[in-house]
């Protein structure tokens, strides 16, 4: 298992710099976001497309550094009611799925995306069935617009052998263990999650049981913490519409690594991946309004270090 970064954890960062600060803070793997919702300042997506030159240049500065590319992520909305947009992001994706295959990556991090009703403008999230209109607009979301997308992406990704990883995201059609097998299961294989704990805790999940449920549906995982005040979700629960708020005032808010849950948890989680099949990346993701980018997600590399260890060494007697 490696420990890896989200790119969007240091944006502030030239590409050169972020790729000596990870490997200062022995981060072996890194995610870089090509567009839609996953800031891109690192990677243009159209040059790299192009530029078989800028594809090699990039591969070598990752080796100069012992960095191996993990995934792209370009998260977004492709099923938007609104034309432009969702052309837009649809467009992304597929891009980032073709430059990941050029790019010999088998990852590709993204979200479901949410329709509206027929003839709308926005995306309408359903999280219940009742009254009975919200039924049939969630049966005619999946059937009408998520499957026939999401069926064909999937088959272009698996022509190219990449694998998508899905955030299971509040906002978003597949954002539960539930909605995520459901897609996996009218499709193929080619659908999985990506793993981020954070976004599980306020949904008020268990993301040990989460894993266990999912078993080799996990694709990829971010490693990103939650603080839960069960002060203010006593009182208002975590689907609170305030947010983003003052941290003081959040019944939950995005920590880094070890400031929401320690190690014992940590640990827990890890050895519950590996029991479950899944021995790659952990991309640290560091939103922790708290700290700096810089600062959070260098805490987060130290405080992962000593709990991922490496099976094939232990056996050889080499050193982790």
């Amino acid at each position: 298992m490696r420990i890896g970064v989200f790119s969007d954890s240091t944006l502030h960062l030239s590409l050169a710099d972020s790729l000596a600060r990870y490997e200062e803070w022995g981060i072996t793997a890194v995610e870089l976001g090509t567009g839609n919702f996953s800031p891109a300042p690192h990677l243009n997506l159209m040059d790299m497309l192009e530029d078989a030159g800028a594809r090699g240049r990039l591969l070598a500065s990752l080796d100069r550094h012992n960095i191996v590319l993990s995934a792209l992520n370009c998260s977004g909305n492709p099923l938007h009611p609104r034309a432009e947009l969702a052309t837009h992001d649809s467009q992304v994706i597929h891009d980032t799925i073709r430059l990941a295959a050029v790019l010999g990556v088998d990852r590709v991090v993204t979200m479901s995306g949410c329709p509206g009703e027929p003839g709308g403008s926005h995306p309408n999230w359903v999280t219940f069935t009742w009254p009975p209109h919200f039924e049939e607009l969630l049966k005619w979301q999946w059937d009408e617009v998520l499957l026939p997308y999401w069926t064909e992406t999937a088959a272009y990704a698996r022509s190219l052998g990449v694998v998508l990883c899905f955030e299971m995201h509040p906002g978003m059609s597949v954002y539960n263990t539930a909605s995520l097998l459901r897609l996996r299961d009218a499709i193929s294989d080619t659908i999985t999650a990506n793993l981020d704990p954070s976004h599980l805790w306020w949904q008020g999940m268990d993301p040990l049981e989460v894993v266990r449920a999912l078993g080799p549906a996990v694709g990829f995982v971010h490693a990103k913490d939650t603080r839960i005040d069960p002060t203010r979700t006593g009182i208002n629960g975590c689907l609170d519409t305030t947010l983003p708020a003052v941290p003081v005032n959040m019944p939950w808010v995005f920590r880094a690594v070890g400031f929401g849950h320690g190690a014992g948890w940590w640990r827990d989680f890890i050895s519950v991946l590996r029991m479950n099949g899944y021995d790659g990346v952990l991309s640290i993701e560091n939103e922790d309004p708290l700290m700096g980018l810089e600062d959070g997600t260098r805490m987060a590399a130290e405080f992962l270090k000593p709990l991922v260890f490496n099976p094939a060494r232990m056996l050889s007697g080499q050193s982790v």
